[in-house]
């Protein structure tokens, strides 16, 4: 497994019309194509107007697969036109698991009690 880890910063202001913006309309079409969300965070402290998001894949062969559907997706696009403007810089890694590691991300998923 990899994990994808995106970094977007958003311009002063911006985080509220982000988030609606994703939660009415690119959080579903995502899901369709990226079905392992490990996390989805916002700044507190630190660099602020940061979100910070991570996404699980088999292999970068599956990670380009399906990232190549969901940028055919024509919603997908015209989501996609209503959030750029709000975002000033965007970074992304990939996370491999260090070879004395077995990922557990299965259990930091579910909510803390």
């Amino acid at each position: 497994m990899i994990i994808e880890h995106r970094t977007y910063t958003l311009h002063p202001g911006k985080m509220p019309a982000y988030f609606a913006a994703y939660i009415g309309e690119g959080l579903a079409i995502q899901l369709e194509y990226l079905p392992k969300p490990i996390g989805y965070y916002m700044t507190e402290l630190g660099t602020l107007n940061q979100i910070i998001h991570m996404w699980g894949y088999d292999s970068l062969d599956d990670r380009a697969r399906r990232r190549a559907y969901l940028k055919l997706d024509e919603r997908w696009s015209a989501y996609t036109a209503k959030i750029l403007p709000m975002i000033q810089h965007q970074e992304s890694k990939i996370l491999l698991p260090a070879s004395f590691h077995t990922p557990i991300v299965a259990q930091y998923a579910q909510p803390s009690d």
